[in-house]
């Protein structure tokens, strides 16, 4: 909580700090002339003097620590130490977007490193965070869909949902492209932002779920929301065995079709993603051609913090003072 707060404190005239480099020289000053300061009396002998302490022996060097005290805060006080607030004001028009998750078990394939189900969760994961004016909600779907996030603007709160995402979430296996849409579109409904988007992406044919794809397009195009779809998938054996289990064979295929139309008609646009590296670009790709109208301004407000160092150090010279007229006075 201390280095929080430290992390919001500036200088006005930093150039000033250096001079607190003359501290340690006058320490240094001070314990190397401590033995030539002061009367000297020259006796015969020394037999008659018997060795004493006294509390004022004991207090001797505190004048100087108040002083070098003094000196350090004055420093720092005209070094201006302020308390830095910044505001920021957001205008313009955001844009409304549902992340729609296919789950079923053919997403586990490992035609994608780790598998397809984790790269499209790192990359949408990376989209959320360059779309820092936009809501964005999660809906994942197999036989059945289910509302995960809703639109939101806390993008921790998306991204934490995101990486908890897993095969299985959902007890029954499927892929209902067009439950899952249907339910994307019933979070937009009632949105006011001007343009509303669902990015779906799947790796198989629609089957399972109660909405048909054509309902789900048709609902879509009623409540103005555009729907990218994305193909995930190869046909590709991973490391050549052709043994593998099917759930990481990559060999299941989706509907180009059926994924084109959905986009076409909603007046977004279809994407295949082969690889890992082609996924991050399709999302790209939907990250330009959406763009959000954000201006965001930000305020510096500072709060001067110098007055408790100016009070500080003239309350060290003032009982230097005292302490020097009075108990600690030396003669001659």
């Amino acid at each position: 909580m201390e280095f929080d707060w430290w992390q919001h404190i500036e200088f006005a005239y930093p150039w000033l700090l250096p001079l607190l480099l003359l501290i340690p020289y006058l320490i240094y000053w001070q314990w190397a002339s401590r033995g030539r300061r002061g009367a000297t009396l020259k006796v015969s002998t020394l037999q008659f003097l018997h060795p004493t302490t006294s509390w004022k022996l004991r207090f001797h060097p505190l004048p100087f620590m108040l002083r070098i005290l003094a000196l350090t805060s004055m420093i720092i006080a005209l070094a201006r130490p302020q308390e830095k607030f910044t505001d920021e004001q957001t205008s313009g028009e955001g844009i409304d977007v549902v992340l729609c998750f296919d789950i079923s078990g053919s997403m586990t394939s490992q035609d994608f490193k780790p598998d397809r189900l984790e790269a499209a969760k790192e990359i949408a994961t990376n989209f959320v965070q360059k779309r820092p004016g936009d809501r964005i909600g999660i809906v994942i779907f197999s036989s059945q869909s289910f509302t995960l996030c809703p639109i939101t603007t806390d993008h921790n709160a998306v991204m934490n949902q995101i990486s908890s995402i897993q095969n299985g979430y959902l007890t029954e296996d499927g892929t209902a492209i067009g439950s899952g849409l249907a339910t994307s579109v019933d979070r937009l409904k009632d949105s006011k932002a001007k343009t509303k988007i669902v990015i779906l992406m799947t790796d198989g044919v629609d089957f399972g779920g109660v909405i048909p794809p054509d309902i789900a397009e048709n609902l879509a195009k009623l409540y103005g929301v555009k729907v990218y779809c994305i193909g995930i998938g190869t046909n590709q054996v991973p490391d050549g065995n052709p043994n593998a289990a099917p759930a990481a064979t990559g060999k299941l295929s989706f509907n180009d079709g059926l994924l084109k139309h959905i986009s076409s008609a909603t007046g977004g646009q279809y994407f295949t993603a082969a690889s890992k590296e082609s996924l991050e670009g399709s999302y790209d790709a939907i990250d330009k051609l959406e763009k959000s109208k954000i201006e965001t301004t930000t305020y510096h407000h500072f709060s001067e913090l110098f007055l408790p160092f100016v009070l500080f150090g003239l309350a060290c010279v003032v009982l230097e003072l005292l302490l020097r007229l009075t108990v600690l006075k030396k003669f001659p």
